[in-house]
């Protein structure tokens, strides 16, 4: 372990949490891995956690104990992400990395804020904050947001005068077969054909959407020849509910758990039901057009920047799916506006924001 760059992750997944922060933060670990990096994740012990699967990338997990209801009580929105409050967390965090003081502290978080930052502030040497929101002050060495539409302005007032912004889809992180599988995904686009469908709404959708998508996609007769594939979380805790409907479909369909090769499963897709996040900017990286449903209230700002730009459709939340979606899929069963959704979402991302957001963490290290 000597020499090497000590790199600690403070993030949590979770069934309220989903997993779309810890596995940004696991793609970033692979990279600086890669570099020889020694990577530990901290991480809470709560429902849906991602131990297992860290572990199987080998990096090291350091988990937090469980906190009973009584230290989340009086919490409130995503502060209660956190299960206790955030000096406990603060103090659990410093606790587990006493004996591998890290080079960089990542924080992944949408409960962590400046205060929490700052009683961390003497036990690291540098400080990446990875947020979406801009709703609450920092203190980082660099910020990054990679959402599309994000401005440096955003972030005035939140953040020391020193600190780095990476803003944008430039910056997102997505593993590297995203860019690797990126021009034979954009060239077998030109038919502009829909024959499959992959339905992708989170590791962990509780809410059980993907139900609602895969009924009005079998209502729309247009879609008879289609093929559905349906990729669920290894913790999504309707999968089987959804396995039984998939069996009493009219459209050929599947499910696939724990998927380890997305990028293939989207570059073989002629369009995409999904959320806004993580998983969107992949799909823009191989030119894949989608279809957007609102899963929680913070990705309305993407959704509705994503929509914007012509890449892809928003259709609303949940109560919109089964109204909307049919008609969606509809208006999308022409070659023409395919191929023209392929080619502006493919110009948004290309694909190399981990490796350039690296670099920033190597230079400055």
């Amino acid at each position: 372990m000597a020499g090497k760059m000590v790199v600690v992750f403070r993030v949590d997944a979770s069934l309220e949490i989903g997993t779309g922060h810890a596995m940004r933060c696991l793609t970033l670990a692979d990279v600086l891995q890669a570099k020889h990096a020694r990577c530990i994740f901290v991480m809470r012990n709560l429902p849906g956690n991602l131990e297992s699967l860290v572990k199987s990338k080998d990096h090291e997990v350091r988990m937090l104990p469980e906190r009973g209801p009584s230290d989340s009580e009086v919490l409130t929105g995503h502060e209660g992400w956190l299960r206790t409050d955030w000096k406990t967390d603060a103090a659990d965090t410093i606790a587990a990395i006493q004996d591998a003081p890290p080079d960089w502290l990542i924080v992944d978080h949408y409960a962590l804020d400046a205060r929490w930052e700052q009683a961390l502030a003497d036990s690291v040497e540098s400080l990446l904050v990875i947020d979406d929101l801009a709703d609450r002050p920092h203190v980082c060495d660099v910020l990054l947001d990679q959402n599309l539409g994000r401005s440096q302005s955003d972030y005035d007032g939140l953040l020391p005068q020193t600190a780095v912004k990476l803003m944008g889809l430039r910056y997102a992180l997505l593993r590297p077969e995203f860019a690797d599988k990126r021009a034979i995904s954009i060239a077998r686009r030109r038919s502009g054909a829909v024959q499959t469908i992959l339905v992708s709404m989170g590791g962990v959708d509780s809410e059980n959407i993907t139900s609602d998508v895969l009924r009005a996609l079998d209502s729309v007769q247009e879609l008879k020849s289609c093929h559905v594939t349906v990729v669920m979380g290894r913790g999504a805790p309707h999968a089987e509910e959804i396995s039984e409907l998939i069996q009493r479909m009219r459209l050929r369909a599947r499910m696939m758990v724990n998927v380890g090769d997305m990028a293939s499963l989207m570059s073989d897709a002629d369009l995409a039901i999904g959320a806004a996040g993580g998983t969107a900017w992949e799909r823009c990286c191989l030119g894949l057009p989608s279809l957007l449903v609102v899963m929680a209230a913070n990705q309305k700002p993407g959704t509705d920047a994503l929509a914007r730009t012509g890449a892809a459709l928003a259709v609303g939340d949940r109560t919109h799916v089964s109204e909307s979606l049919a008609g969606a899929v509809r208006s999308l069963l022409d070659p023409a506006h395919i191929r023209a959704m392929s080619d502006r979402a493919a110009s948004l991302c290309d694909g190399q924001g981990v490796r350039r957001v690296v670099a920033q963490m190597l230079g400055g290290a």
